[in-house]
């Protein structure tokens, strides 16, 4: 399996496993059929609103409005799933995969964005899943063979961009500066640096908010790492950049205290 190395913004290595090409393939497989079946569903319930409606100028509208309304969880099935499951679609949850930041930390929304702008292949394979969910003589004229052979070619490209990238990157996730790493689903360590703090907690190091939510990020992949590796000198070398950085004097061991920094940023960011 490939491993990256992902620097941090304190110049601290941080170790990822980039996921293999059968597992994002199957997580693909899993997200094309739960969007065909849901088509499936969705063309049901449009034929029986059409089977109601009276055929005037205002109903053909209205059909119009409900058939878009119904083919938008399709368009926006990735990038609503991946901002809110933390990276992962049901696909790249069931397979052990997630999106992150290059940086190793969560992406922002606007890179969410421009991953799912530039799912080039996924538009082409959901108008194909259209086709086999209403055309009955599929593959029977021109049309239905170019949305075939569009599909297929925008799906092997990004084949061929995955393969061939380092990082396992297509075009989307180079311009977004993201990656997708393998996860540890039974790891104890939360997956995102949110964490709940008691109302009654004091916080240690306030200065922690003087940092930006990539630092933040970036403390959180070390610890993860260290703890994982049981690296005390990564911990120890992080905790000293930041203490020095942020002027803190600290006895505290290293892990103890870059869990205490998350802690108090969960705590001073909703304050």
């Amino acid at each position: 399996m490939a491993v990256i190395k992902v620097p941090t913004n304190f110049n601290i290595d941080v170790e990822f496993e980039i996921p293999e090409f059968y597992r994002r393939l199957i997580s693909l497989l899993i997200d094309v059929v739960i969007e065909y079946f849901y088509l499936r569903i969705a063309m049901e319930i449009f034929k029986s609103i059409a089977q109601n409606s009276y055929g005037s100028a205002d109903s053909s509208y209205d059909l119009s409005a409900v058939g878009l309304l119904l083919f938008l969880p399709i368009l926006l099935y990735h990038v609503v799933l991946e901002i809110t499951l933390n990276g992962q679609s049901i696909g790249k949850k069931v397979t052990g995969i997630r999106v992150i930041h290059e940086n190793g930390g969560r992406p922002s929304i606007s890179q969410f964005l421009i991953r799912w702008l530039l799912r080039v292949s996924d538009v082409w394979i959901a108008m194909l899943l259209i086709i086999l969910a209403t055309d009955p003589s599929f593959g029977r004229n021109a049309e239905t063979t170019f949305i075939i052979l569009a599909a297929l070619g925008f799906l092997v490209t990004d084949i061929v961009l995955v393969t061939s990238s380092k990082k396992g990157q297509r075009i989307g996730d180079i311009l977004a500066k993201t990656i997708l790493i393998r996860i540890n689903t039974k790891s104890n360590i939360e997956e995102t640096v949110f964490q709940d703090v008691a109302d009654s907690y004091v916080p240690s190091f306030p200065q922690i908010m003087q940092l930006s939510d990539k630092d933040i990020n970036a403390i959180k992949s070390i610890l993860e790492t260290a703890r994982k590796k049981t690296d005390f000198i990564m911990a120890e070398s992080a905790s000293s950049k930041i203490k020095a950085h942020l002027k803190i004097e600290s006895s505290m061991s290293p892990f103890d205290f870059l869990e205490t920094l998350l802690k108090d940023y969960n705590y001073l960011s909703v304050k």
